[in-house]
């Protein structure tokens, strides 16, 4: 049945961003690169429970694809989690989601995607602290938002890349070179304070609501459901975002807020309905 993808999805994007509003009561606890750190380690170590990833390196050591797919997987999540220290939700979604974004419009040769473009660019720069709403938006935490973007780009390209050489063992192999990456250098800077007794079942729920449980219906959807519908529905994380920083965290967003993030997924369902059309033509005939 299509409906029960499309739910798996859905449920997806509410579990990330339930994850996300969660992994802010470690911020105070740890800080955001500590929470990250604390996060990966959690991820790495349900993958390796429930998945073994450590099969994937039966055909040989990790390629060099792997090991920047773990990197920037790693820095995605820990400038993320930097940027939802200064940002409302679901404005550092909404930022952060121009780097997916990018990697479809770099992909593309149509014409119409310089409509996207606009489209996108606009709704970024409504979200930017200009003019009215300067007050608001923290231009250090937009600037983290499109850095977490940039590592978003380098995760999906290298991850194909990854997917290739080690198969479905890919994303645990990644989160492990990540949390290799990532967790030393929180270690050494916070000591045991990073391990405080309290943040341990939050960072066990935050790593199970933002990876384990999220990346497994994603991949369940991704296998049933046609790119089209993928992509369109993936649109929509940024009103999760802003919804569950909304109800979950108390964080009112401003009409121009909220016109940004629609640009932005208005932007990214053109842009998937565009590349599903193109992937569903039939070759012509030369």
């Amino acid at each position: 049945m299509r409906f029960l993808p499309i739910a798996g999805l859905l449920a997806a994007m509410a579990s990330f961003q339930l994850g996300a509003s969660f992994a802010e009561r470690l911020f105070p606890m740890v800080g955001p690169a500590g929470a990250a750190a604390l996060r990966l380690l959690g991820s790495s170590l349900i993958l390796a429970v429930f998945r073994r990833p450590w099969r994937g390196l039966a055909n040989g050591p990790p390629a060099p694809a792997l090991i920047a797919y773990g990197v920037s997987l790693g820095a995605m999540n820990t400038l993320f989690y930097l940027a939802l220290a200064r940002l409302p939700l679901g404005i550092a979604v909404a930022v952060e989601f121009i780097g997916p974004l990018g990697v479809a419009m770099v992909a593309s040769r149509r014409l119409l995607d310089l409509v996207w473009i606009a489209l996108a660019v606009g709704g970024l720069l409504l979200l930017l602290p200009l003019g009215l709403e300067a007050h608001s938006v923290d231009p250090i935490g937009v600037l983290l938002a499109l850095a977490a973007g940039a590592c978003w780009a380098m995760y999906i390209v290298f991850g194909r890349r990854a997917g290739h050489a080690h198969g479905g063992h890919a994303t645990g192999l990644g989160v492990f070179i990540a949390t290799l990456v990532f967790l030393p250098p929180q270690i050494a800077l916070q000591g045991p304070a990073l391990f405080p007794p309290a943040a341990i079942p939050i960072a066990l729920g935050v790593a199970l609501l933002s990876s384990a449980l999220p990346y497994s219906l994603e991949m369940y959807a991704l296998t049933r459901v046609p790119t089209r519908v993928f992509g369109t529905l993936m649109s929509l994380e940024p009103a999760v975002g802003a919804l569950a920083g909304l109800t979950l965290l108390g964080q009112h967003l401003s009409l121009l807020q909220w016109t940004g993030i629609s640009a932005v997924m208005a932007a990214s369902l053109g842009a998937a309905l565009a590349h599903g059309a193109a992937e569903e033509e039939p070759p012509q005939p030369v």
